[in-house]
């Protein structure tokens, strides 16, 4: 067999994760693929696990209208933006702080994903 053909075969067999004995492809979830719900923290309130930086819309209630989150290693940067107003919180691994009113607590931190909690501050 070529190298060719047994490289195909290796790549069809990857994608498809192999057939299961009825002849059906397993089932993937997709929920990691499509990345967070950034639609569920409008309000203010949700739990966000992060790969990449995001961008999302808030309730002008807050006097913002958009957070956008960065992270490192080290610490996440949140900033808060609206019309005429910025607001910014850096914070590490396990500490909690706001943003005009949204309360933002780094639940854990590595070099590849954050994940967070946010809840409106009262």
């Amino acid at each position: 067999m070529s190298h060719t053909i047994a490289a195909l075969l290796l790549l069809s067999s990857s994608i498809t994760g192999g057939l299961g004995a009825a002849g059906q492809a397993p089932v993937v979830s997709t929920a990691a693929a499509t990345g967070p719900n950034l639609r569920a923290c409008f309000d203010g309130r949700c739990e966000l696990t992060l790969s990449r930086p995001v961008s999302f819309r808030v309730s002008s209630r807050y006097g913002i209208t958009r957070l956008s989150i960065t992270f490192t290693r080290q610490v996440v940067r949140v900033k808060g933006t609206g019309p005429g107003v910025s607001s910014q919180a850096t914070l590490g691994a396990g500490a909690s702080g706001s943003v005009n009113g949204i309360g933002v607590r780094v639940v854990s931190l590595t070099g590849r994903k954050a994940a967070l909690r946010l809840s409106p501050v009262r």
